[in-house]
């Protein structure tokens, strides 16, 4: 009954495609599937007297507690004004420069990454902020879009991001059901620590890549990026630097580091990071009950969406394996011609396309847990395979036509910029993103060196 998992597969796209919410279609559809297969007598009731310890399973997993928590932390970082700090200390800082205000923008993309882990919030803000002062200071309007749809995407990748502690959730049971079908009884484990330490390099990679090309177009199309004539208001002092770059920094340190250090679970790190957050947010003076019921009411939808689509991902899934979709999707890619290398580059290709039409969410719930034991019991690092993943899906929402990003730019900017200019924009940072892809591809210690490193694994 394979094809029947295919058709699941296939009609929950659909019903997505059509506008229905992501949780309930995820949930639902899989409902009606398994029903008509109850009474087809080709589906066993059975199976779903599963789903009441798959949700107590999902409400008591540890790991998961983070994202609420580093939703806080970026949600009150967002309403703090550390962005905006951040943007007019490195624009008096680099605006002189030729390219110097695409730089700052990409700098305080990948903080703010860094700091909320949020890729619309990041995209948004940087926005509102940016796009008005780089337009205003003559750079060409495909520059300005690309440059901040890109910058921020970086919250995909660059730790600490709540797209990475769902991820590692998922790896870590996607990696121990491959070790158990291989008949590895004594399962290794993959934390979320991993992923984090794994996607540094990566991260700091791509930003160094975007940095390299917005100089390279100074240097080549100056027209494009007109030097910015500082006024003799704009000067900027060493403790203006320090008190817009330090407190942001600090709180990354804290979090990551205790992380990577092993002094803190993720869940831990995370509730350090919302009162570091909300302990900014006081001595910034942006902090008032009103704000402060604006920022729970934010955590509370942003984190009821993620655990909804994860508990509706949980009910598909058991329904899809119990049609014996999981070994379908196994004897298609062992298969292939050319072993793991055309399995990996297959579901790079399908998650890729999937990213147009669906969010990182979904995608992390529904797709990692199908393909992820099948590739991992083919001998692929977890953490590699984690992260070239993630990289994979932050080109997919850069990519035009479909792209987030350049969705949530479209509706913060001006009139005056066309949606074919964001596109024309972004279009040299999807081709660098693939250019990291290829590296990370060729060279797997960019990921791997460093979580071997801090944790010898």
């Amino acid at each position: 009954m394979e094809w029947v998992a295919g058709l699941l597969f296939v009609s929950v796209i659909l019903v997505l495609l059509a506008g229905f919410p992501v949780a309930f279609t995820l949930g639902g559809t899989a409902l009606l599937f398994a029903g008509a297969g109850v009474l087809a007598g080709e589906f066993h009731s059975a199976l779903l007297s599963g789903l009441p310890n798959r949700l107590f399973g999902i409400m008591s997993n540890e790991t998961l507690v983070a994202v609420p928590l580093f939703v806080f932390m970026g949600v009150t970082l967002e309403r703090s004004r550390i962005a905006e700090d951040l943007l007019e200390t490195l624009s008096a800082l680099f605006g002189s420069l030729r390219g110097g205000l695409g730089i700052s923008v990409t700098l305080v993309g990948m903080l703010l990454a860094a700091s909320t882990g949020i890729v619309g919030a990041t995209v948004v803000t940087m926005g509102l902020l940016s796009l008005p002062t780089m337009l205003k200071r003559g750079y060409s309007p495909e520059i300005a879009a690309g440059t901040i749809c890109a910058s921020g995407t970086l919250g995909q990748i660059i730790p600490p991001s709540i797209i990475l502690v769902m991820l590692g959730d998922v790896m870590t049971t996607a990696y121990q059901q491959a070790q158990l079908d291989m008949g590895i009884f004594s399962p290794k484990t993959v934390s979320v620590g991993d992923l984090f330490a794994g996607a540094l390099i990566p991260g700091l990679l791509l930003v160094l890549l975007y940095m390299l090309y917005v100089l390279g177009l100074a240097f080549f199309k100056p027209a494009t990026m007109p030097a910015h004539v500082r006024g003799a208001d704009e000067s900027t002092s060493l403790l203006q630097i320090l008190h817009a770059l330090f407190p942001p920094l600090l709180l990354i340190f804290a979090v990551l580091g205790s992380i990577l250090g092993g002094f803190a679970t993720p869940t831990e790190a995370a509730g350090v990071g919302a009162m570091g957050a909300l302990f900014l947010a006081v001595t910034r003076r942006q902090l008032n009950l009103e704000r402060l019921r604006e920022i729970m009411r934010s955590t509370l939808r942003i984190s009821s969406m993620v655990f909804m689509i994860l508990i509706g991902a949980s009910i598909f899934s058991l329904v899809f394996r119990g049609y014996g979709g999981d070994d379908g999707v196994r004897a298609i890619l062992e298969a292939l011609p050319g072993g793991v290398f055309a399995a990996v580059l297959v579901v790079m290709l399908v998650m890729f396309l999937l990213g147009f039409v669906l969010d990182f969410i979904e995608i992390t719930f529904v797709v990692v847990p199908i393909v992820g034991p099948v590739l991992l019991a083919m001998g692929l690092d977890p953490v590699w395979l984690g992260i070239m993943i993630a990289v994979n899906l932050q080109t997919s929402f850069l990519t035009p036509p479909f792209g987030f990003a350049l969705f949530y730019l479209r509706g913060v900017a001006p009139a005056s910029i066309s949606t074919a200019q964001i596109y024309r924009g972004a279009m040299p940072f999807v081709a660098i993103q693939l250019l990291a892809l290829l590296l990370l591809a060729l060279f797997p210690q960019l990921v791997t060196w460093l979580p071997g490193k801090i944790y010898g694994s």
